[in-house]
């Protein structure tokens, strides 16, 4: 009798480190734990979350390579706070960009972005990312459909890996808000955002930038589509 193939499984459980650097990471970057704040000892972290130190300290080796904590004698750990680079792309003025001047930005950076994170995201970034879209349905009111848009978008830079594009990402979110709460209006925008988001999220687990490259530009130009349509109704 021949054995019957069992196919593979679909995602496998996280370690626990790896649960935790995606927990700390996704409250540093948006904003929970914000730069500068300083984390309990590890013997009082592990136990309040009921975790080993080990893997504590795991999770904390990963946060630290990817810059993101200090861990210093006398010091403990703390959030880093931003370079001085990255407090002079913040102290640009929002409104100084056009929305034709910051879709071509976003055209430009955020599928260089996708790439990237295709090339660098680690287990904890894809367990972030994959949160988000667990979380995201065209069900969702406009509000809190933006809120996890502007999330998975964050996280995404984050995995690329170079806080002067998280930066920079930031800027992006601001100047072209009003076409982003635009798209989430509508349950058509809603779920295009959707499907494009776990077309990106798949070609960045599979470690593919090209194909995540191509997913984020066409994303954005459907967005433009979209909006085309809707406002020549």
């Amino acid at each position: 009798m021949q054995t019957t193939p069992v196919p593979p499984l679909a995602h496998r459980a996280p370690s626990i480190s790896v649960t935790l650097a995606a927990h700390f990471e996704r409250l540093i970057a948006t904003g929970g734990l914000p730069p500068g704040s300083r984390l309990p000892s590890e013997r009082d972290l592990a136990a309040s979350m009921s975790v080993s130190r080990a893997s504590l300290r795991e999770a904390m080796a990963e946060l630290e390579n990817k810059h993101l904590i200090e861990r210093t004698p006398g010091r403990g750990t703390i959030v880093v706070e931003a370079s001085a680079e990255e407090l002079e792309l913040r102290g640009l003025a929002a409104d100084s960009a056009e929305q034709d001047d910051a879709a071509e930005l976003r055209l430009v950076v955020e599928p260089s972005i996708a790439a990237l994170a295709a090339q660098r995201a680690t287990e904890s970034n894809l367990l972030q990312l994959r949160e988000v879209l667990d979380a995201s349905t065209p069900a969702l009111k406009p509000a809190r459909s933006l809120e996890l848009d502007l999330e998975f978008h964050l996280l995404l830079a984050h995995a690329a890996g170079n806080p002067l594009l998280v930066t920079l990402h930031g800027l992006m979110s601001e100047w072209t808000m009003p076409v982003r709460t635009h798209s989430h209006s509508t349950r058509a925008g809603r779920t295009h955002s959707v499907a494009w988001h776990r077309a990106i999220y798949d070609a960045v687990a599979a470690h593919n930038p090209d194909a995540a490259r191509t997913a984020m530009e066409s994303h954005l130009a459907d967005v433009r589509h979209l909006i085309a349509a809707e406002t020549s109704r």
